[in-house]
Formats: structure tokens, C-alpha cells, sequence
């Protein structure tokens, strides 16, 4: 009988063979494209101020792939969006969008949604239930009317729930057009709950609001006997140029839109 572990090993070795060869072959046929685009992928890499190997691995070869190929479009975003901080404060947002943010908040906390979750959790490891997406609304048992209008800054809606020891993997958000909103619903007293970007360990004890650049690479653990529920919220990043940076996304999301499947596909939708 085959040893899975030799296979497993095997397939681990063989994964990053397995794009390489279509890079190289692709650096042969269009060497000025390609290289364009592996230029453009060392320079957003290195923001996450990273060099190890298995960082270099996870990027290029890893669940990093498509943020490597939006890479060219994210460097685009950074030129014409305000200076990116990479982790947030909600003052450093313009003020419409602050409101629109603590608006949610106050949502979310008066209809209770832990405990409507609480109850669609059972034995799922991660769930995500979506109330908006790149602008589209989404159906599904928990209705909030207030999240159907449509928002000058917000763009995508949800609830994260993390089941008691479980945590992501180091990973990376595809998009640089907009920002990442955390805003932990029932946060734990404990400090082995958390999220983790660019080395810096947030603890949702300290403080349950969390603004970031998600294409940097980053993880959430949740080490406790407690589930984890975040608000979860992208939000338009400041920029000089709005009418453009809303045009963009807008072609984006004809893309996304029906991929949010792909994304999500080690959590348990929530519905």
C-alpha cells in the first residue's frame, strides 16, 4: 500500500513545478509581457517587508497567485489612491465613510446577529454569510434592510464566524481598490485571538475595530473555546481620483461577482 504521506509530500513538491513550467513557458513566448508582470509582482511583494523563502513560495506559487496577477492593477490603485498606511485608524477615513462604518456597527449589535449565528454554526470550521457584494445585495435568512441601499464607501457586506481553534492560513487579499474592515462582534477576553499583518499581532481584546490593506499578506487565529464573529466590510481606499477608482472597481466586480465562491472555498456559506 502507497504511504499518503510520500504523496502528499510529493504533491507539495510538485505544486510549484507545476507553475513554473507555465511561467517559464510563457517568459519564452512573451518574454517583454512577462516580464513586465514578474517585475510588477516583486515590487508588491515586497511590501510585506518579507524575503524568506516560503513567503517568496506562498506568493508566486502559492494562494498568493492571483494577487501576483492583479499585481500590475494594484500598483495602479496605489498611484492613483492617497498614500497607503496599510493598517488603519477610522479617523484616517474621510468622514461619510466613517459613518457609513459606524453604521453598520450599530446594525449589527441591535438585531443580535451573533445569535442568529450562533445557531447556523454547529459543526462548520469557518462560515461566511454575505448581505452584500461588490454592491450587489445577497439574499439569504438574516435580513437587514438597512444594508439593501446602496453606500458612497461600502461595497461588501458580511459576517466571518471562526469555530472554537480555528485559524486561516497566511494568505492575501486580491484587490488594492478598496480596504478591508474587520469589527469583531464578541470578542474574547483571551490574547490567542487575533489577526496578524505585516509581523503585527492585533488582539481583538484591545480593540474590536480593524482597518487594513488585505492584499498584504496576513492571517486570523482564533486559538480559544470560543467562536469568533467579525463584521467583515470592504470600503473604497481614499483617493485623489474617486470617479476613476469607482470605474475600475466597477469593471472588477463584473469579474468578482461571480467568483465569490472561489475565494471563500475552505469556508461554509451561510445562508
Amino acid at each position: 500500500m502507497a504511504d499518503p504521506s510520500a504523496g502528499k509530500a510529493l504533491r507539495k513538491i510538485l505544486k510549484p513545478v507545476k507553475i513554473a513550467v507555465p511561467v517559464a513557458v510563457a517568459v519564452y513566448l512573451v518574454p517583454y509581457l512577462s516580464l513586465f508582470l514578474i517585475a510588477c509582482g516583486v515590487v508588491d511583494f515586497m511590501r510585506n517587508r518579507r524575503s524568506d523563502w516560503a513567503s517568496v513560495k506562498r506568493y508566486f506559487f502559492g494562494n498568493g497567485i492571483l494577487t501576483w496577477m492583479l499585481s500590475p492593477l494594484n500598483l495602479f490603485a496605489d498611484l492613483i489612491c492617497k498614500p497607503n498606511r496599510y493598517i488603519y485608524r477610522l479617523d484616517d477615513l474621510p468622514e461619510d465613510c466613517q459613518r457609513e462604518v459606524e453604521g453598520l456597527i450599530a446594525v449589527l449589535q441591535k438585531n443580535e446577529v451573533v445569535a442568529a449565528l450562533k445557531q447556523k454554526m454547529a459543526d462548520k470550521k469557518r462560515g461566511m454569510i454575505f448581505f452584500k457584494w461588490y454592491g450587489k445585495n445577497i439574499d439569504n435568512s438574516i435580513h437587514l434592510p438597512e444594508f439593501d441601499k446602496d453606500f458612497k464607501y461600502i461595497r461588501t457586506i458580511g459576517v466571518s464566524a471562526f469555530n472554537r481553534r480555528e485559524s486561516t492560513s497566511t494568505h492575501f487579499g486580491p484587490i488594492r481598490f478598496t480596504l478591508r474592515v474587520l469589527y469583531n462582534l464578541d470578542p474574547s477576553a483571551s490574547d490567542d485571538a487575533f489577526i496578524e499583518v505585516l509581523g503585527r499581532r492585533h488582539l481583538w481584546r484591545d480593540d474590536p475595530l480593524f482597518i487594513f490593506d488585505d492584499t498584504l499578506m496576513h492571517r486570523s487565529v482564533n486559538d480559544t473555546d470560543d467562536i469568533r464573529y467579525c463584521m467583515f466590510v470592504d470600503i473604497l481606499r481614499p483617493s485623489h481620483v474617486e470617479p476613476v477608482q469607482r470605474a475600475l472597481l466597477a469593471l472588477v466586480r463584473l469579474f468578482m461577482v461571480n467568483f465569490r465562491g472561489v475565494f471563500y472555498k475552505n469556508w461554509d456559506p451561510i445562508t
